[in-house]
This record gives structure tokens, sequence and C-alpha cells, in this order.
């Protein structure tokens, strides 16, 4: 897990659920609109990150390696 990450939300699937802030609250923030955001859209791999992109009921969070576009979550199929 050495290469960093680029985390997105993808606001027109975000239900507001505030699942990823209780998984990962250094990750996520939720706004006025209850729409998700990552607090850092690159950085380090963090496994609450993970958890919580794997925890999103509308799978609305997308991670990618930053340098490659490499898909880490959701996994290619």
């Amino acid at each position: 897990m050495g290469d960093r990450w680029r985390v997105e939300v993808d606001r027109s699937v975000c239900i507001g659920s505030g699942m990823c802030v209780g998984a990962a609250p250094d990750g996520f923030r939720l706004d006025s609109a209850r729409q998700s955001h990552p607090v850092a859209p690159e950085g380090d791999p963090a496994e609450s990150v993970l958890a919580a992109a794997e925890g999103c009921p509308v799978e609305a969070i997308l991670i990618t390696v930053a340098d490659s576009g490499q898909p880490v979550f959701p996994p290619e199929e």
C-alpha cells in the first residue's frame, strides 16, 4: 500500500447516511446538505478510508491509485 490514493465521492449517488464519517472520521465530512466529501482528496492509503468505502450502502466512494488511476475500490471485476 505504498501508492497514494485519490478519494472521490459521487455526490449524485451519496444519500448522506454518514456511515463513512463513522468509519473514517478523519477521512470524511458531511456538508450542510448531508453530502459526503473527503477531507483530503489525495493522501496515503488508510484502512479506515477503505472500510468507509466498503461500508457505503450505495457505493458512492471511489478510491483510485493517484498516479495511475488504477481502481482500489470498487475493484475492477
